[in-house]
This record gives C-alpha cells, structure tokens and sequence, in this order.
C-alpha cells in the first residue's frame, strides 16, 4: 500500500508516519501539495476544506490508495482566538474521513497579527525570534511551553484519522 502525504512539511510527515506504521504496511511518499484555500486558513470551515483537499490532491498525483491532508489554522471566537487543526483522509473512492484536534487559546497579539492577513508561522517566528517554528514546535509547542508539540499534535490527529478508516474497514467485512 502507498499512502500520499499532502505536504513535505517535517512535523505533519512524521506524525503520519508515527501513527499510520503500526496499523498498516505501507510506504509513504510526501508531495507538495495545494490546499486550494488560503495560506492561513481562518475558520474551521476553510480548514477542514484544506486539509480534505490535501489529501485528494495528493491521492491524485500518486499511485496511492490513501492520501493523507492536515491543515492548520486560526479561529476568531467571542472568547478570543483559537489555534485549530484538521486532518483527512481519503481513498480512491474520494469519501473523506475527517477529524479535528487540539485547540488552544493564542494571545491577542498574535491573533491580530494573523487576522490581519499573515501567516502564523511568520507570526511566530517574530514572536520568538527564531526560524521555522512551523516546520518544528510549532505555536502550540510554544504556548504549552514544550509539553505538546506540533509533530505531537499533528500525531493525534492522524491516530483519530487511521482509527476512524480501521474501524469503517472492519465494519464492511
């Protein structure tokens, strides 16, 4: 079995990895990807359709029979904004199986910063004076002060994603 990783990015990848291996022999092949939505996605909704976008473009571009999407994004709500994560799956039959993860509260200042049409891992990189936190702890990495980072986060995600697609198979038997 192949499974197609919408993106290259090294957290999302090895989260998929992490938590498909043990439940499935396959192989992986990480492409780059459009989410076909905007590059920080700002509602559930926009996040959801980028993560589910990922993964048929990237069953579409490989010889797979499973293509993986997760997408990140930030929330606006009445108490404050929102870290959010989803992810997709999807086969040859293009029927997503979805599921979202964690959400933690970011500081306003962040939040405005994105709101005002940047993306968040720029945003952060400024905000820690670093490089790429996206591409390693990520904001959540950060906010929980190391206990949960983004590969961590991105993990659980992709274990709510290959549980939900054992348990249909096993339903259809």
């Amino acid at each position: 079995m192949i499974i197609a990783i919408g993106t290259k990015n090294p957290t999302k990848v090895n989260a998929i990895k992490t938590a498909f291996a043990p439940h499935l022999s396959a192989e992986f092949a990480a492409l780059q990807v459009q989410s076909n939505v905007s590059p920080q996605p700002l509602s559930d909704e926009e996040t959801v359709t980028g993560a589910i976008n990922r993964a048929k473009n990237a069953l579409n571009e490989a010889t797979a029979q499973l293509g993986v999407g997760l997408e990140g994004g930030v929330i606006k709500s009445e108490l404050g904004y929102f870290l959010c994560n989803w992810g997709a799956m999807v086969d040859n039959e293009l029927k997503p199986i979805v599921a979202g993860g964690a959400r933690i509260v970011l500081p306003n200042e962040i939040g405005d910063e994105v709101f005002s049409g940047r993306e968040l891992g720029d945003v952060m990189d400024e905000y820690v004076k670093s490089h790429q936190v996206g591409k390693h702890q990520g904001a959540i990495g950060i906010f929980t002060n190391g206990i949960i980072n983004r590969t961590t986060m991105f993990t659980h995600l992709a274990e709510l994603l290959i549980g939900q697609y054992l348990y249909q198979n096993k339903q259809e038997k």
